[in-house]
């Protein structure tokens, strides 16, 4: 993460807010289960196999739904090129808004799929050489890393290299606070705003210019320019 510019760790901080007001949306909406962090969803499922099988047929249904959305965004990274950032934004925009919609047109129980899958979709947002290189929704490695690059400063390294990860965990923090509270004064409706935030980041990742092309493009001469 550490080879990005200051500009693409606002643009991966914002995402990460975004994931983290969605994760707690869907987290209040499901009683105890997520829509990005699927470590927790595999513990679910493995327990509720044992002891309740409804939260394990949830907890499968939430995994394949994640699944689903890295395979949707890593085939639509593909496709945009050096543009995949801000076309993989808008897509996750759109997931969210249809997931707002079938909830407010009384088919709730297809919106936190559909918000699983746009989180398995934004995870394609960051990558370099077709693999992904900034992880939004799972913060274990980012805090891991903080740590890490903490040590080496204290030992003399790099002196603000823990900055951007220390920027992601409290990115997914704070949006899962705001999240909170607008759950509890909006219930589901207010996924529409994470829709909204998407679509502003993918404007603001349109602006930062063209991406590295991934690693199959490059391959085959299609897309140029350097990663922001």
């Amino acid at each position: 993460m550490t080879r990005y510019s200051t500009r693409v760790w606002l643009l991966a901080a914002g995402t990460s807010s975004m994931a983290g007001y969605v994760d707690a949306v869907g987290f209040l909406k499901l009683g105890g289960l997520f829509v990005s962090f699927m470590s927790g969803n595999s513990t679910r499922l493995a327990v509720g196999l044992v002891v309740d099988p409804y939260v394990a047929r949830v907890a499968i249904g939430l995994l394949g739904a994640f699944v689903g959305g890295v395979v949707l965004g890593t085939l639509i990274a593909a496709a945009a090129g050096v543009w995949r950032k801000p076309v993989i934004l808008l897509v996750v925009g759109a997931l969210l808004a249809v997931a707002g919609w079938l909830d407010l047109a009384g088919a709730g129980g297809w919106a936190t799929p559909l918000m699983a899958a746009a989180m398995g979709c934004v995870n394609t947002t960051f990558q370099r050489a077709g693999e992904v290189s900034i992880g939004v929704t799972y913060m274990t490695g980012t805090l891991v890393k903080f740590g890490q690059r903490l040590a080496d400063a204290m030992l003399g390294g790099a002196r603000w290299a823990w900055v951007p990860y220390l920027a992601l965990w409290l990115g997914l923090v704070g949006g899962a606070v705001v999240g909170s509270l607008m759950y509890r004064s909006f219930g589901t409706a207010s996924i529409w705003g994470a829709a909204g935030v998407a679509v502003v980041l993918a404007v603001y990742a349109g602006l930062l210019g063209p991406a590295e092309p991934s690693r199959a493009r490059a391959v085959i001469g299609v897309g140029s320019g350097a990663e922001s």
